[in-house]
């Protein structure tokens, strides 16, 4: 896991020259990579959301996503973003599944992700070890024909 800050996420950081450079190269968007900002109506950066290869030659994406600042929490910005994101990436992307891995111990990230029509799908012991010990990882799949077609998700904005 590469994030910056979070109760749930590595620790790994990134300079902001890398960031910058990265992004005047690749504009935060490539074919097995892509990340996204979610801004609230007045454009105040909220968090991110991206996808990524998973692990081995499992078919799809994986997604992870952050809203920074804990008072932006349990508004409804991440839910709007993954539905959102979910839909575009299956009406982008000639994929099957999509997948999140979270921290057993996040129930806010498992109660959104179950909120968008993903299914748990199981739960590796012990997977990642951060901030002193060892987590559990559970494991839910959103399959192309569960999620809400693009269209559909623009029509009701």
């Amino acid at each position: 896991m590469t994030c910056s800050i979070g109760d749930y996420l590595g620790v790994e950081l990134h300079h902001e020259t890398k960031i910058q450079k990265y992004y005047a190269d690749a504009g935060f968007w490539e074919n097995d990579f892509g990340r996204m900002l979610i801004v609230d109506k007045s454009g105040r950066l909220l968090g991110s959301i991206t996808f990524f290869k998973g692990v081995g030659d499992s078919e799809g994406y994986e997604i992870g996503f952050q809203i920074y600042k804990k008072e932006d929490r349990g508004k409804g910005y991440a839910t709007e973003a993954l539905q959102l994101f979910c839909s575009y990436l299956f009406d982008l992307k000639p994929i099957q599944r999509l997948q999140i891995c979270t921290a057993k111990e996040n129930a806010g990230a498992r109660r959104m992700a179950e909120k968008c029509g993903f299914v748990f799908e199981g739960t590796m012991r012990r997977a990642f070890f951060a901030r002193g010990k060892y987590h559990d990882l559970d494991f839910l799949s959103l399959l192309r024909e569960e999620c809400t077609p693009l269209k559909d998700v623009l029509a009701k904005e």
